[in-house]
């Protein structure tokens, strides 16, 4: 890109204003610097976080992103705020269980092998579970949902277990005590990415304790993100997933 870019200045084809806009790795929206160089550094474009965000600086940054082709993927997006976001941007799709608005301006290149499994304790904790589960599927992986298997009733996990061991990684998304994680951890031979809920009475602790049993977990290969984050799951278990389909080729 760099070397076709210099050819064309070369040429006159192109000015050296127009040359160094090419070049940017982000875009000074005012509000925002959107890193339009976040797929040649990680592989994934920039995420846009719509918690917070005005409406229009979500459609904004989207524009910007749509104008480089980029796939566009927004989460924790309320029901309302969507509603203005979709009536400029109907290309956008809307989840709402999930609060997540996704925008696919091209179909991904690559085609990965096997599936990440996203194992959910309660129903209760179905947002979190669905924000990972829709992230996986926007960036191209097959997802395996396995809801309301929580420790209380364990023959619901284990009715699924042969299916869940043939995964590559597997996100388990737990509140309360947040004990699922350590369960799943010792039934399985790969990576568990533990995600705790806010789900829980008042001892919960609005999920500090489902953190506290998940960072102390004995059952080795799991790791823990922050409460609610079933986005970083998500990712953390794409990237575990896109490097085990490189090893494989």
């Amino acid at each position: 890109m760099l070397e076709d870019i210099l050819k064309q200045v070369e040429k006159g084809l192109l000015t050296a204003e127009e040359a160094k806009k090419r070049l940017a790795t982000f875009e000074n929206l005012g509000f925002a610097k959107v890193d339009h160089h976040r797929t040649k550094r990680q592989g994934f474009p920039e995420v846009i976080f719509g918690e917070g965000k005005e409406p229009a600086h979500i459609i904004d940054i989207s524009r910007a992103m749509m104008a480089k082709n980029e796939n566009i993927l927004v989460t924790r997006v309320e029901l309302e705020k969507a509603q203005i976001i979709l009536e400029h941007l109907p290309n956008f799709s809307y989840d709402p269980t999930a609060r997540i608005l996704l925008m696919k301006n091209h179909e991904e290149s690559v085609h990965y092998q096997g599936y990440i499994s996203i194992v959910c304790a309660g129903t209760s904790d179905l947002p979190v579970a669905e924000e990972a589960a829709k992230t996986a599927e926007a960036y191209g992986v097959e997802v395996r949902r396995f809801y309301d298997v929580g420790v209380a009733g364990i023959h619901r996990l284990l009715a699924h277990i042969d299916e869940i061991r043939k995964a590559t990684v597997t996100v388990v998304i737990a509140g309360m005590e947040g004990a699922l994680p350590s369960v799943v951890g010792g039934l399985v031979s790969h990576p568990v990415i533990a995600v705790p809920t806010s789900i829980g009475y008042g001892a919960s602790f609005n999920g500090l304790s489902a953190l506290l049993t998940m960072l102390n977990s004995c059952a080795s290969g799991i790791s823990v993100v922050n409460i609610d984050n079933g986005f970083g799951g998500a990712y953390n278990a794409v990237m575990i997933h896109r490097i085990a389909n490189q090893n494989n080729i």
